[in-house]
């Protein structure tokens, strides 16, 4: 088996693996200015998508131009997911270079989604008779259908994690499955962070929340639409607060409501979603809401784009207010320049934010102790670290403890 590694190596971003120039599992972008893309445009037989993240699914319609029709093979969250996103990407960039891929090719989704439930495995390219892959996806605790995906050529057993978590959080469980693999690809993307107790983290901010408004305060909680929107929402709910719901983030949940087994706790989902009130954005409606001293969950989550565009300028000057930052802020971003200048671009000109600025960690991502406790079951595999800042460090400190670990740049090709 030889992998090839077409984005996701030493960063955060445009995920893509090449397998044997057959399989290729995940194809995102990088969310940039301009957004960056794979290194090259491959020509696969079958596609593998870990979960509906951009980072990992945003460019899987490119993969349909012409008359090429790999079968896609994912979870049917992931799916939906998928199309929600590209058909996002479209909106923003669909009349531009920026955008490899058009409304015909997500359309094409359609025709080529193979969906899988875990722990069921199917055969990829023929399988492992015809001289393909027997694959099989294992509940990787992210967000609702995430994968980890098994890959079998009948000789060689290989585990690409995808994001994973293996703490609970309110809208999933954390990862149990440890599938035997010869070879691990394993993400990085906390393997420097110990995260904070979680029920910890949700009491603080909540409690910020409910004492911001009191004080007659607006909270702006920027949030991814994916996985961060309805964990906020069910931690909202917990704490008896109401918040207003704005942005993709309403589309994804009434995606993720038809999935209920993928859900932790189906029913709480339910209540905490009947308890939100959807933005509509209709004559005014936000800055009205803006005014309000209310909480507003709303994309987009490192605030580079979507309705929290409307909300920043509303709230900005006034100290009372209060931006929570629920997610990781990737450099260069309007969210990063929040955090840690407490300024934005807004309107073209860079303008001082006087609101207060709270950062909370709600990662859906494996600390370093969770990182360590799921490669515990994996210390005689080759392990393969991507997807994080840290990649190169992080593969030391595990060959220090034992490990036969690296990290991979991107382009790089390793015979397994």
């Amino acid at each position: 088996m030889e992998i090839e590694f077409l984005g996701g190596a030493r960063e955060v971003g445009r995920s893509a693996l090449l397998v044997d120039d057959a399989l290729l599992v995940d194809y995102g972008l990088m969310t940039a200015d301009p957004p960056r893309y794979p290194t090259r445009d491959p020509e696969p037989e079958a596609v593998v998508v870990s979960h509906g993240h951009l980072d990992h699914v945003g460019a899987v319609p490119a993969l349909l131009k012409g008359d090429r029709r790999p079968p896609v093979h994912w979870t049917p969250p992931t799916g939906d997911l998928a199309r929600t996103l590209a058909e996002d990407t479209l909106k923003l960039h669909g009349n531009s270079p920026l955008c490899p891929f058009g409304a015909e090719h997500v359309a094409r989704l359609g025709e080529v989604e193979r969906r899988h439930g875990y722990e069921e495995p199917f055969p990829v390219a023929g399988g492992i008779d015809a001289g393909g892959y027997e694959v099989t996806l294992f509940s990787a605790g992210h967000i609702p259908g995430s994968a980890h995906v098994l890959i079998d050529d009948g000789e060689t057993r290989l585990l690409y994690t995808g994001d994973f978590h293996t703490d609970d959080q309110r809208l999933v469980a954390g990862t149990t499955a440890r599938p035997d693999a010869d070879t691990v690809i394993c993400e990085s993307t906390y393997a420097d962070v110990t995260h904070e107790d979680r029920a910890a983290v949700e009491s603080a901010w909540a409690d910020s929340v409910e004492r911001t408004i009191w004080e007659g305060g607006t909270v702006v909680a920027p949030a991814f639409a994916i996985g961060r929107t309805q964990e906020l929402l069910l931690v909202a709910a917990a704490n008896g607060l109401t918040p207003y719901v704005d942005g993709m983030g309403v589309e994804v949940t009434e995606t993720l409501r038809q999935y209920p087994s993928f859900l932790r706790d189906a029913e709480a989902f339910g209540e905490a979603v009947g308890r939100a009130r959807v933005v509509t954005g209709r004559d005014g409606q936000r800055e009205r809401i803006a005014a309000d001293n209310a909480l507003v969950v709303t994309t987009s989550g490192m605030l580079a784009g979507g309705p929290v565009q409307t909300y920043l300028p509303e709230i900005r000057t006034n100290p009372t207010n209060l931006v929570t930052l629920t997610g990781y802020q990737v450099e260069g971003t309007p969210g990063r320049e929040l955090q840690e200048r407490g300024q934005l671009e807004l309107n073209g000109r860079v303008q001082p934010v006087s609101a207060r600025v709270e950062s909370y960690d709600f990662s859906a991502h494996a600390d370093r102790g969770g990182l360590e406790s799921f490669l515990a079951s994996y210390r005689g595999a080759r392990v393969l670290v991507t997807h994080g800042d840290r990649c190169e460090a992080f593969a030391a400190d595990l060959r220090a403890d034992g490990f036969d670990a690296s990290a991979p740049e991107v382009g790089e090709r390793i015979e397994l």
